[in-house]
C-alpha cells in the first residue's frame, strides 16, 4: 500500500477543503505559515500569489509538485524549480472572463459608448482575447498588441505598441510580467510608452501592477487628462495612495474574482496536483476517477447567443451584452471599500464575496 503524499495547502483557497484528505496528508496553511521547515517534508503544494516559491522556501524539501490556482506565475522562480526537478502548473484561462467583466463594467458604469471607442488591448491570451470579442460586440474599434501571439501566428492581427498607444483612448494590460526573454513586461508602460498615448487616454491594469510604472503613471496624470483604473498595485498590499487618489476606479487586485473564475482555478490545480502524484507512483491511477469534481466548472465557454437571451431585455445582441455586463458586477463598490481604508487591501481581498460572472 503507498504511503499517503503530504500535500500543503494555502488556507484561502476555496472550494477545496475535504477533497483531498481521503488519499493524501493535507495541511492547510496561511501564506505566511509557508516556511522551509514547514515544507521541509512536503511532496506537493497548492498556493496562490501570497506564497513565494524559490530556493530560499523549497531547497531543503521534497516538494516536486506546485500548482497554483492563478493565472500568473510570477511569485515563482521557474528557473530555479526546473533545475531542481520541481513541476510548477498554473491555472491559466482560470479567470479570463471575470477580467473582461471587470474591464467592461469599469467603463460602462463610468457611461462611455463602445461604439466611440478605440481600445487598445496589450497582451491577447486568455483574457485579452475575450476583452476583445466584448469590445467588438459592443460596437467599440479594438487594436491589439502581442508580439509573441504573432511570432506564433504569423497572421495574428498585431500593431506594435508605438503605433498602437497613439490610437486609443483606451489601453488595457493583460500580460504576464516578466523580466526577461525578447518581450519583457515589467514597466512595460513607462514614460517613454506613456507620452505615447493620447491625452485623454483611460490606462486600465489589471494584470499585474509592475507591469506600468507607477511613478511615470503618476506624473503622466499630473500632466495630462489621462484617467486610470487600477486593480494591480506596484508594492502590494503597500498601494501608492497618489495612484489611489488618481484612479477612477480603484480596487484590491480581485478583477478575477468571480465564482466560477476561483472554481475553475481549484479544479485545475487539484487536477494538476492529482495527475503529477499518479505519474510519480504516488497514488494509484483509481484516485483520478474517484474524485467528484462535478461542482467546479471546466474551462470557460465564450458568450453564447442563448446566454444573451436568458437576461430577457429588449434590444440587438450588443445591447444585451451591456445589460449583462453592467447588472453583473458594479466596480464603484468596490472602489468605495478600498478608498475608505486602504490598509486593509489584503482583508478585502480575503472576506470579498465573489461575484457571479456574465453569463449566468
Amino acid at each position: 500500500m503507498l504511503n499517503k503524499p503530504v500535500i500543503l495547502i494555502e488556507d484561502k483557497i476555496p472550494f477545496i477543503k475535504g477533497r483531498l484528505e481521503a488519499y493524501a496528508d493535507v495541511r492547510y496553511l496561511a501564506p505566511q505559515e509557508f516556511t522551509p521547515q514547514a515544507v521541509k517534508d512536503a511532496d506537493a503544494m497548492i498556493i496562490r500569489t501570497r506564497t513565494r516559491c524559490d530556493a530560499q522556501l523549497l531547497s531543503d524539501s521534497r516538494v516536486r509538485c506546485i500548482a497554483t490556482a492563478t493565472i500568473g506565475t510570477d511569485h515563482i522562480d521557474i528557473d530555479w524549480c526546473r533545475s531542481q526537478g520541481i513541476a510548477v502548473y498554473n491555472a491559466p484561462g482560470c479567470n479570463a472572463p471575470a477580467v473582461a467583466q471587470y474591464v467592461w463594467a469599469s467603463l460602462l458604469h463610468a457611461r462611455l459608448d463602445p461604439s466611440h471607442m478605440t481600445i487598445g488591448i496589450i497582451g491577447c491570451g486568455n483574457v485579452g482575447s475575450i476583452v476583445a470579442e466584448w469590445g467588438r460586440e459592443l460596437g467599440a474599434r479594438v487594436i491589439v498588441c502581442d508580439p509573441l501571439r504573432k511570432i506564433a501566428e504569423p497572421s495574428f492581427p498585431h500593431t506594435p505598441l508605438e503605433q498602437l498607444l497613439p490610437q486609443c483612448n483606451v489601453v488595457t494590460i493583460h500580460t504576464p510580467l516578466t523580466k526577461t526573454g525578447p518581450h519583457p513586461t515589467f514597466h512595460l508602460l513607462n514614460k517613454e510608452m506613456l507620452s505615447l498615448c493620447c491625452n485623454d487616454c483611460i490606462i486600465i491594469n489589471a494584470a499585474r501592477g509592475p507591469v506600468v510604472d507607477t511613478e511615470a503613471l503618476i506624473e503622466h496624470c499630473h500632466n495630462s487628462s489621462c484617467s486610470t483604473i487600477i486593480d494591480c498595485w506596484e508594492g502590494e498590499p503597500d498601494i501608492n495612495l497618489d495612484l489611489l487618489d488618481l484612479s477612477g476606479i480603484a480596487t484590491p487586485h480581485i478583477a478575477g474574482y468571480s465564482l466560477e473564475g476561483k472554481q475553475r482555478a481549484t479544479r485545475m490545480a487539484i487536477e494538476a496536483t492529482i495527475d503529477h502524484l499518479i505519474e510519480a507512483g504516488m497514488l494509484p491511477p483509481t484516485v483520478e476517477i474517484e474524485i467528484d469534481l462535478s461542482d467546479l466548472p471546466g474551462e470557460y465557454a465564450s458568450f453564447s447567443e442563448d446566454d444573451y437571451f436568458r437576461y430577457n431585455l429588449p434590444g440587438d445582441k450588443s445591447l444585451k451584452l451591456r445589460h449583462a455586463i453592467m447588472a453583473s458586477y458594479d466596480p464603484r463598490n468596490d472602489t468605495r471599500a478600498l478608498r475608505n481604508a486602504p490598509a486593509d487591501f489584503e482583508q478585502l481581498r480575503a472576506r470579498y464575496d465573489y461575484r457571479r460572472e456574465p453569463h449566468l
